[in-house]
């Protein structure tokens, strides 16, 4: 079995994939960057979460957020999380990844 601290990155044992929310990560093979908005937990384990970027692109375009393997992402404990006070507009950012 798989641990918490292994399939959950930066957090601490015992705690879920829900306080990955807010926090910004770096892929660690592409180098991509940006803020979890959302996450998909997976019967597998192959859990993802969903990297949407501060930066845009050289004609002002926002950049697409994107899915990536927990175990690809490293946590950026330098930048601040972000909350959001969604309690009154709830709703998705973008679809759960399809396999």
């Amino acid at each position: 079995m798989i641990s918490d601290a292994r399939r959950f990155p930066g957090t601490h044992k015992g705690n879920h994939m829900h306080d990955n929310l807010g926090k910004t990560f770096k892929d660690k093979i592409t180098g991509f960057s940006g803020v979890c908005t959302a996450r998909a937990e997976y019967l597998t384990g192959c859990d993802q979460l969903l990297l949407a970027p501060s930066q845009r692109k050289p004609d002002g375009e926002v950049i697409d957020s994107r899915w990536f393997d927990v175990q690809r992402c490293e946590v950026c404990a330098e930048v601040e999380r972000v909350t959001l006070d969604n309690g009154t507009t709830p709703g998705c950012d973008k679809p759960a990844p399809k396999r």
